[in-house]
């Protein structure tokens, strides 16, 4: 099996993913759900660039991947201290 299809397919499941959580963050009834659907976006944005390093053979992608995730990771931190006694 080529492993380009399972690439593939596991694009079009983190797309699915991502409208999902794009759902969860439009109806989320609290502000604490909208951040864990931000959350949960930017992993996936991540899984993404991963999937997309070992599709087109390109190492400097993991690099990016690297520093989206600590962006995410300090942004989230930032708005749940916020949230939960502002700044």
């Amino acid at each position: 099996m080529d492993s380009s299809i399972l690439i593939y397919t596991a694009v079009a499941i983190s797309l699915v993913s991502v409208l999902v959580a794009l759902v969860r963050f439009v109806k989320g009834p609290e502000k604490v759900d909208r951040v864990v659907a931000i959350d949960v976006i930017s992993i996936i944005g991540i899984t993404m660039i991963l999937l997309l390093a070992t599709l087109f053979k390109r190492e400097i992608y993991i690099d990016v991947a690297i520093v989206y995730a600590l962006l995410g990771f300090i942004g989230i931190i930032v708005i749940s201290r916020f949230l939960k006694r502002g700044l």
